[in-house]
């Protein structure tokens, strides 16, 4: 018992913290000379931008009027929006306004809900841009971010890189999305990022392989891009920002959906976990997302393993601190004396409900499910510009 209660102890504390620190360390030695830039890659690329859409007119003038503010010359992009099945007003509103756009507008209707992966997959056949940006919706870019979007791939050993999405609000989302982002700048620096950010991220077209259904888009590029022997990279002058989901419960139901992509994108690519063929990466992604995925079944075995030690020595200790933890958590999320509002108690929350999400996605994935068809998340709209 001993045995499982340290090694469980252990490896949570690999997953969240030394994984981190190993990052930056790695990241400090890593330094990498830059190359000079091909004539090729000199002055604007053609950009083609994707943006598959499911009943989404509450938020497309606010999105419209943010792509016409870009700094991006706008002879060189085309936005590519793809209506899935949407039954509201977003293709008419979408049509209307493209004749006032400076950018060339493409509108694709799919008549039928077909998910995520047609509705992209579709958007690619329309897109002629040199490099491919995919975006949300929901998500409102600042003037220069696809311009510093584009700036890595100067760089002929880049294939793939990925902006920064900072949310508004919401102590777990939020929370979550600082942290990622402080390891896919470390894992940028070290190789290359495991994951690009869902809502803004860009990749070379001819790198670009069909999206499948059932795996997480964003993922699955950077897996291709590092499959091909290209580098996938996080470009944090990039940014966009956004606004938390709306309640608890969304966040947590799209939690599991994109855990639920993310399980099985991994395993569609197994071969990437294999250290001899693919050095440091095959580390990055076993640390921070297999390793990270187990996180649920340690904190099962070290609860239980220390219930059974709980009489011995310390352990009782230990047993207290586990169960006082959970319970912090609870309370937190029934809003008892204010503790969401405090940095223990949206902490405990934010660890407890992931770890929860990953866990459900989990026996879902066991099951069989996989998650396609996608609901944009409710987040309020952005007012004014970032």
């Amino acid at each position: 018992m001993k045995i499982i209660f340290w090694t469980s102890l252990l490896g949570i504390v690999y997953a969240y913290f030394l994984y981190p620190a190993l990052l930056a360390v790695l990241a400090r030695l890593a330094a990498r000379p830059r190359l000079p830039v091909p004539a090729s890659e000199q002055g604007p690329q053609t950009v083609s931008m994707v943006i598959p859409v499911h009943n989404e007119e509450r938020v497309l003038p606010a999105k419209l009027d943010n792509l016409a503010a870009l700094d991006y010359p706008p002879d060189r992009l085309q936005v590519v929006f793809v209506s899935d099945g949407s039954t509201d007003g977003t293709l008419k509103l979408l049509r209307d306004a493209a004749p006032n756009l400076p950018f060339r507008l493409s509108v694709v209707e799919v008549p039928e809900r077909a998910g995520k992966a047609h509705a992209l997959n579709t958007g690619l056949e329309a897109a002629d841009g040199r490099i491919i940006v995919f975006t949300d919706a929901s998500i409102l870019l600042e003037p220069g971010a696809v311009s510093a979007l584009l700036r890595p791939f100067a760089d002929p050993r880049v294939g793939c890189v990925s902006g920064e999405d900072h949310i508004a609000g919401g102590a777990g989302e939020g929370l979550y999305g600082r942290y990622e982002l402080y390891l896919r700048n470390q894992e940028s620096a070290v190789a290359s990022i495991v994951g690009a950010s869902g809502s803004f991220y860009a990749q070379r077209r001819d790198l670009v392989q069909p999206f499948q259904p059932g795996l997480a888009p964003d993922f699955l590029s950077v897996l291709n891009t590092v499959e091909q022997g290209y580098r996938a990279l996080t470009e944090p002058a990039a940014r966009g920002h956004m606004t938390a989901v709306a309640r608890p419960e969304q966040e947590f139901q799209r939690k599991v959906r994109t855990l639920l992509r993310g399980i099985a994108t991994l395993f569609a690519k197994p071969a990437l976990l294999n250290p001899l063929r693919y050095g440091r990466f095959a580390w990055l992604l076993l640390s921070h997302k297999l390793v990270r995925w187990l996180v649920p079944f340690m904190l099962i075995a070290a609860i239980l393993s220390n219930l059974a030690l709980a009489d011995r020595g310390g352990y009782g200790v230990l047993l207290a601190l586990q169960i006082g933890f959970y319970a912090l958590a609870a309370l937190a999320y029934r809003g008892v004396a204010g503790l969401q509002d405090t940095a223990p108690g949206r902490v405990a929350l934010f660890f407890v409900m992931v770890n929860a999400a990953i866990l459900v996605a989990w026996i879902r994935y066991l099951k069989g499910e996989r998650q396609e068809l996608w609901t944009p998340s409710e987040r309020s709209v952005i007012k004014g510009a970032p």
